[in-house]
């Protein structure tokens, strides 16, 4: 999953919820030369660590895509070609940022 996801980008590091922490995940993250930065789930036999400030980064992300959905267009796709929708997304992040 993380393989397709990530195709043509480098990233530092991967931050996601307690409902990815899966060794299986975090080898290929680890493959790919990124950080974990992953919160392990409580019932886990060994605690992986991980960079709690970083993690605390996701909650604009989260927020970011909360208001992006906001936009109608954007979340029912009416524009079917891929630059009509990209355009549009970023027309709405302007808009966002804007505000």
């Amino acid at each position: 999953m993380f393989g397709r996801l990530s195709d043509g980008f480098e990233p530092d590091a991967a931050i996601a919820d307690k409902g990815y922490d899966a060794d299986h995940l975090a080898g290929k993250i680890a493959d790919g030369g990124a950080k974990i930065v992953i919160p392990p789930k409580r019932n886990r036999k060994v605690q992986r660590p991980y960079d709690a400030d970083l993690y605390k980064e996701r909650n604009l992300i989260e927020r970011f895509f909360n208001k992006l959905k906001q936009f109608r267009r954007v979340t029912t796709r009416y524009d079917k070609p891929l630059a009509n929708f990209t355009g549009f997304v970023k027309l709405a992040a302007i808009a966002i940022w804007l505000r």
